[in-house]
Formats: structure tokens, sequence, C-alpha cells
């Protein structure tokens, strides 16, 4: 009698065990970075053989937060962040190209960038390190990192980014045309033209 009930419960636990096992979702792939290149190769045109210093107008994808990248891309697709070609681009993409590709640069180590006009780094590290209190505009490097290194996952490294990339971005934040981060289109709303060249040209100089 013991052992067929010690045989129920064995029965009972591997079908337990088999059903929690059916119920979890299957393991993500992990990134292929040799995938990621060959993806990487149609980008080639706008961010450059590995994503490194291309076109001012591009941003810089090395060393970027593969995350990051990934929920840009997510975006494009669907439409929640708008740009012809980034969209007809992601369309074409599943999920796993897209870690994929992410993790190739990722991978990469940008070369340092600097700042371009000397007489606005100190009111853009002022707007950067300590944000501006009378207007509620809080410090960049509170999300970004104090070396523009930004948080994995939450937020991109900016340090060293091309700063006519970031000062588009920054204006379109402004003017609402680039909508997918309600937290940076308040901050960019409180910034005006000089302060938006002036963070840019400075970040532009991190490492």
């Amino acid at each position: 009698m013991k052992f067929a009930t010690a045989l129920l419960f064995s029965v009972l636990a591997a079908l337990t065990s088999l059903a929690s096992q059916a119920n979890e979702p299957p393991a993500t792939p992990k990134p292929d970075l040799a995938k990621g290149a060959a993806t990487a190769a149609v980008c080639t045109a706008c961010h450059s053989v590995d994503g490194s210093r291309g076109s001012p107008s591009q941003p810089i994808l090395q060393g970027q937060h593969p995350e990051y990248l990934v929920k840009q891309l997510i975006e494009f697709k669907s439409g929640k962040r708008a740009n012809a070609i980034m969209q007809g681009f992601a369309a074409t993409l599943s999920e796993q190209d897209m870690r994929n590709v992410a993790a190739f640069y990722a991978s990469k180590s940008a070369k340092p960038g600097f700042a371009k006009q000397p007489q606005l780094v100190a009111l853009g590290e002022k707007i950067y390190r300590g944000g501006i209190a009378e207007r509620s505009i809080p410090a960049c490097s509170g999300c970004h990192g104090p070396t523009g290194a930004g948080i994995p996952a939450l937020y991109p490294r900016m340090g060293g980014q091309h700063a006519e990339y970031t000062e588009a971005q920054l204006t379109a934040f402004r003017g609402g045309v680039r909508q997918n981060s309600a937290q940076m289109t308040g901050i960019a709303a409180k910034l005006n033209d000089l302060e938006i060249k002036a963070l840019a040209d400075y970040i532009a100089g991190m490492h």
C-alpha cells in the first residue's frame, strides 16, 4: 500500500513538473553576432560598416545598449517612432533579427568624440550635470550617467554621440515629431535652441 501511494505521488509530481514546463515560455535564443553582422550590412549607407562615426546626421550605434536598440527597432516597426527609412527597414526584421543586429553593434567600441563649440561647453555641462532648477529641468546625468554611459535597458548611452544627431533628436522631442518617450518630450519642451545646442555639443565630447 505504501509503495502504491509513493508511486502515485511520484507520478503526480512528474505530471505537475511537465505541466509547469509546458506553461513556461520558450527560452529566447542567444543573439547571433554573425547574423547580426549580415543584417548590419544593409545599414552601411547610413550607419557605416560597423555603426561607427558615420554621417553626423545619423546616430553612432557602436557600444549602444542592445536592449535600447531593440526597443527602437520595435518602435520603428510599430510606427510609434516615425522615420520612413527606418520603418521600412524594421518592418522586414523579426525580433530575433533585431536582437542579433543590436548585439553586433553593442559588441563594438565607439571612438571618443569631441565638442566643436568651446563657448557652449560650460552651459552644456551645467545643464547636463545640474539641470535648470528654476524651470524644473532635471540633470541629464540622473538618467544617462555622469559620463553619458546610460543605464542598460532603460536609458541610452549618450557620451560621444554626434552633436548634430543629439540636437536633431532633442528638437524633434520638443516639437512633438518624435513621440516615443513622454519623459524626453517633457524635458525638451523646456529647452531653448541655445540650450539644446550646448547640451548636444557637450555630450559629443563626453567619454
